[in-house]
């Protein structure tokens, strides 16, 4: 069973997020900051991280550069930031996928499903 990391501060998505993995046989942690989401990515060692970028405690970029600091594990941008150079930092902060608010649940959970095969075929979300 495959742990997917929720990072998202509003509650209504998060809970969206959650029903989504869940459907699907996913095991789902959560965190409200990038603090918390600190905590649970190295406690639990998720499969792939969904992060939004804004979040109360400080920017999802310096979540996405943390998490890079020891682990290649899949990261998904869920956010309603649409600038290029939002994305842009993103992808250079080391994000797999970005996708904005609102979103579709059936990409959204193609693009989740396609990043855990490509990571676990490769072995990418051993922590390493």
């Amino acid at each position: 069973m495959s742990v997917v990391l929720i990072v998202e501060d509003d509650q209504g998505i998060q809970d969206v997020l959650r029903f989504l993995a869940e459907a699907n046989g996913m095991r789902v942690v959560a965190a409200n900051t990038c603090d918390c989401a600190i905590r649970e990515a190295e406690s639990h060692r998720p499969d792939l991280v969904i992060v939004d970028l804004g979040l109360p405690d400080r920017d999802g970029i310096q979540l996405i550069r943390n998490i890079r600091a020891w682990s290649r594990l899949p990261i998904i941008v869920l956010t309603a930031r649409t600038l290029e150079s939002q994305r842009r930092a993103a992808f250079e902060a080391g994000a797999d996928d970005y996708v904005t608010k609102p979103f579709s649940a059936p990409e959204l959970l193609a693009r989740m499903k396609a990043l855990l095969h490509r990571s676990a075929s490769s072995g990418l979300s051993d922590g390493v």
